[in-house]
């Protein structure tokens, strides 16, 4: 089942290794990739063109990595009439369902239909998404869904919600701090997880640009921390900076059923099979 919301990658000097487009091939989902003027050439290489979406300026040049073209995706979602966008870091090596235990690749772009279904039912979620799948170790239990909580890497929006991408790091933190202040709520899957290679362990995007500081992300963290001081704190752990954020203050933030909706009692499971290879 294909999801009905548009799927944008942002992506940048990474046109030889584009993890999430070649998931997403994998998985015959349909997306689109966004890439700056400078780099057309070299992504045209490796992917097809009628998939590539070019930015119009290079926006890496602004100097605050990928906050304008995120804010570009989202107006080019909006001008195509989606009341949602999908927007996905370029490095997503896997989607993965979780389930008893165990965690199988997928090769379909059911999970996204799955998410969206989910999100239609209630008024009130801004943003939506899979969670890591290092933060749902195989050996330990999880509870299918988390809520309040931050959404990154692959992230559903929704477009009316009066929002846009600011700042230079922490830019999804940020995002989902301020929908939850503002009562909104957040939808954070553990029953579908994306596979995704840790930050600086990959050349391209903005490993060699915003995020090369030289100060063991400090300034990072600390420029959350800024942003909200009354539910941020910098700590030092694993031999560098990190930003710690108590979302306990939004467990009150309850999803509101739409009208109309009525829920029943059984699992759907989407024609999911897991199939012996």
């Amino acid at each position: 089942m294909n999801p009905r919301f548009p799927i944008y990658i942002i992506s940048k000097g990474r046109w030889e290794r584009c993890s999430t487009s070649k998931t997403l091939e994998t998985m015959n989902c349909p997306y689109r990739i966004v890439v700056e003027p400078k780099e057309y050439e070299n992504y045209a290489k490796y992917i097809d063109k009628q998939k590539i979406i070019v930015c119009p300026e290079n926006f890496s040049e602004r100097g605050c990595g990928g906050i304008p073209v995120r804010n570009f995706v989202w107006e080019h979602s909006i001008n195509e009439g989606h009341l949602f966008h999908w927007i996905l870091d370029d490095n997503i090596e896997s989607v993965e369902r979780f389930n008893h235990n165990l965690k199988i690749k997928c090769e379909t772009p059911t999970p996204f239909k799955v998410i969206e279904d989910f999100v239609l039912r209630y008024d009130n979620i801004a943003m939506s998404g899979m969670n890591y799948a290092i933060f749902c170790p195989a050996s330990e239990a999880r509870q299918p869904i988390r809520f309040n909580e931050r959404i990154y890497s692959c992230i559903l929006i929704r477009n009316d919600i009066n929002y846009r991408w600011r700042g230079k790091y922490n830019e999804d933190t940020d995002l989902s701090l301020r929908v939850l202040k503002d009562g909104w709520c957040t939808v954070l899957f553990n029953s579908f997880l994306i596979g995704k290679r840790a930050t600086m362990t990959q050349g391209g995007g903005n490993t060699d640009t915003i995020y090369n500081t030289g100060d063991k992300r400090f300034e990072f963290a600390k420029s959350l921390a800024l942003q909200h001081p009354d539910v941020v704190k910098v700590t030092w752990k694993f031999n560098r900076w990190h930003h710690q954020v108590n979302y306990k203050p939004f467990v009150k933030n309850i999803l509101k059923l739409k009208e109309g909706i009525k829920l029943e009692n059984k699992i759907n499971e989407y024609d999911f099979k897991l199939i012996q290879v």
